[in-house]
């Protein structure tokens, strides 16, 4: 089983740096700014003095940077918190079985796989591709959403190589096509992995998928 993130320490690392900067930059600009303003109020002219409403506008303005500023990192802190506990619960996927719209692996037996219900239609095809999207076999399947099992083979019923193949579901009323939509299907989930903020899963055949698009898991068992 392996749960791993893509560059978490370097993320941490480069977070962890952002974030001491900009509180050293803001502590920086901020004693610059009450010497600008110290000095400010040492040389201005007594026969016309700035108005104290300017000088207060001027803190409030910087006061109002600062807080954002803060806020963006308790954000930034706060989402990452979020991406580690995300990743924990993912660890109990690992060598369970993911139902998602993906392309799968095929390796010598059945494959089953979920067509989305479409009222109007009374007929339905699978269509299978390969890995550059070429269709390979069209199969008639009932016009159901009940499982189907493509048995990878080919009309003289000699074995498809094994491989990754694409499927989709197209509807048909009265032979005139009226959709096309994905087909679902179950992998075994390999591995479990942060990518830019995103928590994907790795199946056979190369295959990855975001975790957010699974609808389902089983215990292969």
């Amino acid at each position: 089983m392996d749960v791993t993130s893509a560059g978490q320490t370097t993320a941490q690392g480069v977070s962890t740096a952002a974030n001491g900067g900009s509180r050293t930059l803001i502590n920086s600009d901020f004693q610059t700014f009450l010497t600008m303003l110290t000095t400010q109020m040492q040389n201005q002219d007594p026969l016309n003095p700035m108005e104290s409403t300017e000088f207060a506008t001027q803190l409030a303005t910087f006061s109002g940077v600062e807080q954002q500023v803060r806020t963006n990192e308790m954000l930034g802190a706060l989402q990452q918190a979020m991406s580690l506990s995300n990743m924990g619960e993912m660890a109990g996927w690992i060598g369970m079985e993911a139902r998602a719209e993906m392309p799968l692996a095929f390796q010598g037996q059945p494959v089953t796989l979920y067509a989305p219900e479409n009222a109007l239609a009374d007929r339905m095809e699978l269509v299978v591709t390969d890995a550059d999207g070429n269709t390979i076999q069209r199969v008639h399947m009932p016009a159901a959403d009940a499982p189907f099992q493509w048995a990878g083979v080919t009309s003289d019923g000699a074995p498809l190589p094994e491989a990754v193949y694409g499927f989709h579901i197209e509807y048909f009323e009265d032979d005139t096509p009226i959709d096309t939509q994905p087909a679902q299907g179950y992998a075994r989930v390999e591995e479990a992995q942060m990518m830019n903020g995103e928590l994907w899963l790795s199946m056979p055949g190369g295959v990855q998928v975001r975790a957010s698009l699974v609808s389902g898991v089983r215990d292969p068992g």
